[in-house]
């Protein structure tokens, strides 16, 4: 009976652990499903998410049930927004409550399905640098030849504008069905393009060739106006400054089993279930999580490397620091060895000192550089500001002031002083031979005045 005891208090114990998500910043889902859509439509995006220990809670666009704020404490750790073409969200749910999430809480993440309609969500996407073509517009392509509606578009990740691009994508996806409505992106640095449409895809308000006039003249003028190809974007994310991140895509049935089920060849089933798996991936901070676990500096001669509040100008300083990412399968943060292109500034307004930040052989996850202080006092700054597409940002910061040395940390000499030095000592010994010879020819003609003078008396 004891013993029976102990194993359930010890299944009890253990039981939140096999339940722990794979997302390094929660495992609470908000499911916003409108009306016309089904849940088991999208049972294999859903099963997914439970089965990586995600718990899943549904409501409507316009319920107040599960509501995402409660005192300003947000109650899910992320939002999957499943509401293309609704037009009335609750409150909680407007575009501005979903920008004040994000920025006010940053380990809240967002799914957004856009639609070809023009919907709240679509002035939402805009606050986004993602440009958005007229309503009613959606992806069309001819090519290669289907039974499917010219709608349904097909997309090779393989084409060099996608898959160079979004390190967030795992090797071997299939080709991708789409459905939905393209975007441009801006110049915003912190967008992370995912998918690219195809090469020969365009947008247009028709399924036929109608508008092919128009598009050849948007051409002819430049790409003026023009929709299309491969510089239109069909999933995008967005990582924030505060680590949040956004990812918007273009049409609802991306996600849809149907979609998820389709033979793209024979024998060969679409890609969608895999990059619905990435994009969740990512947008949950599954993937591509970055942290610093430590950072210090110290004199490069310590031993001891104790971090020291001050250092003297023309002192040699080691930084070190020590990066991990975040691993879902063990759901913890392990050393990251291979980074290369990390820097290190040492400034005061402007960079004194640039040098890569290596990693340290032997010590996986360190990286660590030695260099001369600048020979000028003042406050400096320790920075390293790394930022790659899909990463998220490593970013330290440390004050430390730069000191003059101390009336006795002069050296005595100074070598390249060594001219001063023969010219003053040999201006000195001069004047006291000038002395001597002086001094001693007075002697000497007084002597001989006195022996004058002696020789006239006798």
């Amino acid at each position: 009976m004891r013993l029976g005891s102990l194993l359930l208090l010890l299944g009890a114990a253990l039981s939140p652990l096999a339940a722990i998500a794979q997302s390094s910043t929660g495992n609470s889902v908000l499911v916003v499903l409108e009306p016309e859509l089904k849940k088991e439509d999208y049972s294999i995006l859903f099963k997914s998410l439970e089965a990586r220990g995600y718990e899943l809670t549904f409501r409507a666009p316009n319920e107040k049930s599960s509501p995402v704020f409660v005192y300003d404490i947000p109650q899910f750790s992320h939002v999957l927004m499943l509401a293309p073409t609704t037009k009335t969200f609750a409150d909680d749910l407007s575009p501005q409550s979903l920008f004040y999430l994000l920025k006010e809480h940053p380990t809240t993440n967002l799914v957004v399905v856009l639609s070809p309609k023009n919907t709240p969500l679509s002035t939402f996407a805009s606050e986004f640098s993602l440009n958005l073509p007229l309503p009613n517009t959606p992806l069309i392509s001819h090519f290669p030849a289907r039974k499917t509606p010219h709608t349904t578009v097909f997309v090779s990740p393989s084409t060099p504008s996608s898959s160079s691009i979004s390190p967030l994508l795992r090797e071997g996806l299939s080709t991708i069905v789409f459905e939905g409505q393209a975007h441009m992106l801006g110049d915003n640095p912190m967008l992370v393009p995912i998918l690219y449409a195809p090469p020969e895809s365009f947008s247009s308000d028709t399924t036929d060739d109608r508008s092919g006039d128009a598009l050849y003249d948007a051409a002819d003028k430049g790409g003026e106006g023009l929709w299309a190809g491969s510089k239109m974007s069909l999933v995008t994310g967005f990582q924030a400054t505060t680590g949040a991140r956004v990812t918007f895509v273009g049409g609802v049935k991306v996600l849809s089993d149907e979609f998820a089920k389709m033979e793209v060849a024979p024998g060969k089933v679409s890609g969608n279930a895999q990059l619905t798996e990435d994009i969740t991936a990512w947008t949950f901070q599954e993937s591509l999580v970055l942290r610093v676990d430590n950072a210090t500096h110290y004199l490069a001669s310590d031993t001891s490397r104790i971090q020291k509040d001050r250092y003297t100008t023309n002192d040699r300083l080691t930084f070190t620091m020590d990066l991990s990412q975040y691993n879902p399968a063990r759901g913890s943060y392990v050393p990251k060895p291979d980074v290369e292109d990390m820097q290190l500034d040492f400034t005061m307004l402007d960079p004194h000192v640039r040098t890569a930040l290596l990693p340290v052989a032997g010590q996986p996850g360190k990286y660590s550089v030695t260099f001369r202080a600048p020979d000028r006092h003042g406050v400096y700054k320790f920075i390293v500001n790394y930022k790659r597409k899909g990463f998220t940002s490593v970013q330290v910061s440390m004050l430390v002031p730069i000191v003059p040395p101390r009336h006795d940390g002069y050296p005595r000499f100074l070598s390249a002083a060594w001219p001063y030095y023969t010219g003053a000592i040999s201006t000195s010994v001069a004047f006291i031979l000038f002395c001597v010879v002086y001094l001693g020819g007075e002697a000497e003609e007084d002597r001989q005045r006195k022996l004058k003078g002696k020789g006239k008396v006798e």
